[in-house]
């Protein structure tokens, strides 16, 4: 009887250690995709302030062409 007790909590005990090996990989795989994720948030970050200077840009141009058109229709 002893011995049945003494098999029962070995086998607890190595379901825990098999359950915090198993849980500690998946922490490492979600630190991971977390990692992964926020880098491509930073590029995503980047690329939207490139193209939001480039909107801007390309919005001031434009106003500077609608300018000289409305120059153009005063002149005349």
């Amino acid at each position: 009887m002893e011995l049945e007790k003494f098999k029962e909590l070995e086998d607890k005990i190595k379901g825990i250690v098999n359950e915090k090996v198993f849980l500690k990989k998946q922490i490492q795989i979600l630190e991971d995709a977390l990692k992964d994720k926020e880098a491509e948030l930073v590029g995503l970050n980047n690329k939207l302030k490139t193209l939001n200077e480039e909107r801007n840009s390309v919005s001031a141009r434009v106003d500077l062409l609608l300018e000289l058109l409305a120059d153009i229709d005063l002149a005349e």
